[in-house]
């Protein structure tokens, strides 16, 4: 029998079917749609999955069931799918939560954060594409008219995509999504919608539910809405920036305080936890930019409009968005993830990388406050900043090297990311592009 709460929503908007809901090592959101009379059994048993048919869950075909056991508490409405909720799940094995599922992992390291009397907020800045296919398959920009050199706040450009911000934001709001603004971003086609922080489990949960709203939306009206890292070699990619504040019983906001002699507005608690990230910043990276075209937005140098606005540099200081962590007075933004990472795998690696720098009481040394983009690479390291991996294949090679991760995430998850990695490199390695046949098909 459903509690009181669960039944009542689901009286009050129509439920029929609910979506069973976890995601991949990816990210990507993974579903079974349950009938409502089924829900209770998925919140007790949880909904079965075949774990081998899931990337990254380590499971083989001769293997138990992955059971997905929903957390009612977690149910909503899916507002562009009408008679439908979701329910966010933990993937359970032989009756244990499975270590390969990754909001298993946050929630293990949100527990560690819970031991202290402590919670990360984080405020997630998702950026996308809006583009459509021709009849021939060929992608290019919903809106042709977009191409301004700066198109960045752009009036045009935002209100001739209006249709799908409109729909996406008023598909959101009903489930609690604090929308606040909407802008046209840094590259053409390119936006953002910016929505409140909230708890670092929900935050993770929310940006998996706003992929599954955009997606859809968009196909309804003939787009896709694309959360690669780098669509367009020339502009600006899709980067998705964490604001994060630790909180407790008592504060707020654990990382303010006035009197920082910096001026930032940071704790000492803050330092030491900014100085875990850039500590492990390396490793950090292989879960932040995930994916092969990661690493085409994480570049030393320009893009058309003047930045590439994305990191490329371990450093941190007030304001610098040139740098891998900016300081917005009182907290930390961390801007090294792009949209196409699992926010759960990010989230967790961050407490572990914060807590070592608290436990250790770790020193980030001085900021930078320059325009990293305009020094030279010998200027740069004559400031003792280095640079981040520039290949999927350095970012898993500094995870592979940094034993924190698989002591605080567990070695299974860690050491199956690394695996699955690898083989994205080895195949993209392999792969012989338009690049190379104009190059060299009569270079000799």
């Amino acid at each position: 029998m459903l509690p009181s709460e669960t039944q009542h929503l689901i009286d009050q908007h129509g439920i029929r079917y609910v979506l069973a809901q976890f995601v991949d090592i990816h990210g990507s959101a993974k579903t079974k749609s349950v009938p409502v009379a089924g829900l209770a059994a998925v919140a007790e048993e949880g909904a079965g999955f075949a774990g081998f048919a899931i990337c990254g869950m380590g499971m083989e075909p001769h293997g138990p069931d992955f059971m997905a056991r929903g957390d009612l508490s977690t149910l909503i409405p899916v507002p562009w799918q009408a008679g439908y909720g979701r329910v966010v799940c933990i993937g359970h094995v032989n009756g244990k939560p499975h270590p390969y599922d990754s909001r298993y992992v946050l929630q293990r390291q949100v527990a560690r954060l819970g031991d202290r009397g402590w919670s990360l907020n984080t405020g997630l800045e998702p950026e996308f594409f809006l583009m459509r296919r021709d009849e021939v398959g060929k992608l290019s920009l919903v809106d042709g008219s977009d191409t301004l050199d700066k198109p960045c706040y752009d009036y045009k450009g935002l209100s001739r995509s209006r249709l799908f911000l409109e729909k996406l934001t008023e598909a959101l709001q009903p489930v609690g999504f604090d929308i606040y603004q909407i802008d046209h971003e840094d590259a053409n086609g390119q936006f953002e919608i910016n929505y409140t922080y909230s708890e670092a489990l929900e935050s993770a949960d929310r940006f998996t539910f706003f992929r599954m709203a955009a997606g859809e939306i968009a196909n309804e009206l003939g787009m896709i809405c694309s959360f690669m890292p780098k669509p367009d070699p020339k502009r600006a990619g899709n980067g998705m920036h964490f604001h994060l504040s630790l909180a407790s019983a008592t504060s707020r906001n654990l990382f303010h305080d006035d009197s920082d002699p910096r001026g930032m507005g940071l704790s000492r608690l803050a330092y030491h936890f900014l100085a875990g990230l850039l500590a492990h910043g390396p490793a950090l990276c292989a879960f932040a930019a995930p994916t092969v075209n990661s690493y085409k937005r994480l570049v030393v140098g320009r893009s058309l409009s003047g930045a590439t606005w994305a990191p490329a540099f371990i450093a941190y200081g007030a304001n610098n968005r040139s740098a891998m962590i900016r300081v917005p007075y009182g907290r930390l933004e961390f801007r090294l993830p792009d949209a196409g990472c699992n926010p759960y795998l990010v989230t967790a690696a961050i407490i572990a990388a914060g807590l070592d720098g608290i436990e250790r009481e770790l020193d980030p040394g001085a900021p930078c406050n320059e325009n990293l983009y305009n020094l030279s690479l010998e200027a740069i390291a004559a400031r003792g900043i280095e640079t981040l991996p520039q290949s999927l294949k350095e970012a898993c090679d500094a995870l592979d090297a940094d034993p924190l991760f698989r002591e605080m995430l567990g070695p299974e998850i860690v050491d199956e990311f690394i695996k699955l990695k690898r083989m994205e490199w080895v195949e993209y390695s392999r792969h012989v592009s338009d690049w190379e046949i104009q190059r060299y098909t009569e270079f000799f």
